[in-house]
């Protein structure tokens, strides 16, 4: 066999293989999507400092300019760097 033959051959399965998964993929149900996971918070929270981080995140920007915000985020810097005991 010459080289020209063996390169149609080849198209010709590619080809089918092609057709072949494009039709068994077609034929699939779609799966229905998981509904997604919440993770409910609880409303108040052991620890004071978590609680000024909660509300320091529903700030936004403006927790930048807050002082409560500020000072609770040093402390928790601290408590994750094993700085404070």
């Amino acid at each position: 066999m010459d080289a020209k033959t063996l390169a149609r051959i080849g198209a010709v399965i590619f080809a089918a293989f092609a057709i072949t998964a494009a039709v068994i993929d077609a034929s699939r149900k779609p799966e229905p999507s998981a509904p997604l996971a919440v993770t409910p918070t609880l409303a108040a929270s052991a620890d004071p400092l978590a609680a000024e981080l909660d509300r320091c995140n529903t700030l936004g920007e403006a927790g930048e300019r807050d002082a409560g915000c500020l000072a609770a985020w040093a402390k928790n810097r601290r408590r994750f760097l094993g700085e404070e005991r």
